[in-house]
């Protein structure tokens, strides 16, 4: 069969078409290709062999975090335990001992932890002189009596409402 050349040209320029197009398609399958592989790589990771490999690996690491997790708990249990101890509830009472002074020079000072556990310090101020004084504070009371701004010092403590 003879072509004649507009033929053999019309045939030449389909070939080429389907040429590109093929050129095309394999182009955009290499693409989706390496993306498959990526995939497969993010997913079985350094070689694992089979998903019961896959899952075993990952199981393992799944425990391990529970046990760091664990560990975790267990730290901040222990903080949270040495904070409830720490002197951390303050409040100062300032206060005129006695009536001839302006300026309320005296103070009481209630130091307390979330037991109720610390002291109260007092300091009266006089004219000549000024004493300090400090009482602990079990549980919220005292072995000696307190003052009434003693009294008010610790329960401003205890509610958190400094003056």
């Amino acid at each position: 069969m003879d072509l004649t050349e507009p033929q053999l040209t019309a045939l030449t320029a389909a070939a080429l078409v389907i040429a590109v197009l093929a050129l095309v398609l394999a182009l955009v399958q290499w693409r989706r290709f390496a993306t498959v592989r990526r995939r497969y790589q993010v997913l079985w990771g350094d070689g694992a062999a089979d998903v019961s490999t896959l899952l075993a690996r990952q199981s393992g690491r799944i425990e391990a975090e529970s046990t760091r997790i664990g560990e975790v708990e267990r730290s901040v249990t222990r903080l949270r335990d040495g904070l409830a101890q720490s002197l951390q509830h303050v409040a100062v009472v300032r206060y005129d001992a006695f009536g001839d002074m302006g300026g309320r020079m005296s103070f009481s000072a209630a130091i307390i932890d979330d037991h109720g556990d610390g002291m109260v310090i007092s300091s009266i101020h006089a004219r000549g002189e000024s004493r300090s004084y400090a009482k602990g504070i079990v549980r919220g009371s005292s072995d000696i009596t307190l003052s009434p701004e003693e009294r008010h010092a610790l329960d401003a403590a205890r509610s958190g409402s400094a003056e």
